[in-house]
């Protein structure tokens, strides 16, 4: 597994990964009809490509193909933080965690945030994210909770 940065034309491998992972990973813990509305079928193209464009995400490659993506911004907010569903508790999310933390120091942040799913608050507990309050977030016509959690970088 390498780590690089992310590359135009990576969008629709992006993309898929999203689409997959909260399809066959985050429904154990949304229903049907908000994963559906979390990550569309038919989301617009144009808005993905800015979407990930302006994320501008750390990729995790393995035989070519992208099995993990997340970005950090420069005030330390984690946006996207994917990991693809088949290759699950195998490293690539502590990879990526290790890529964000590395560009947070050397930009100078000392304090990392996010917005995490029921599903991925377990994985963030575990590298020292505290959870700073439960929230209902409305998407489309359906309200999802997850969790605003923050840790502070060393």
């Amino acid at each position: 597994m390498d780590v690089r940065k992310f590359r135009q034309g990576d969008e629709k491998e992006l993309w898929e990964l999203f689409y997959n992972t909260i399809h066959n990973v985050n429904i154990q813990d949304y229903d049907q009809a908000q994963v559906a509305t979390w990550a569309p079928e038919d989301l617009d193209k144009n808005f993905v490509v800015q979407k990930f464009r302006g994320i501008d995400p750390f990729v995790v490659i393995c035989d070519g193909k992208i099995i993990g993506y997340a970005d950090i911004q420069s005030d330390g907010y984690i946006d996207h933080f994917y990991c693809h569903h088949e290759f699950q508790r195998q490293g690539v999310g502590s990879m990526l965690f290790a890529t964000l933390e590395k560009e947070a120091r050397e930009k100078g942040v000392f304090k990392m945030y996010s917005n995490v799913s029921i599903t991925a608050r377990p994985f963030f507990e575990a590298l020292g994210f505290s959870v700073e309050k439960e929230q209902l977030i409305q998407v489309g016509d359906q309200k999802l909770k997850n969790y605003r959690m923050v840790r502070e970088t060393d």
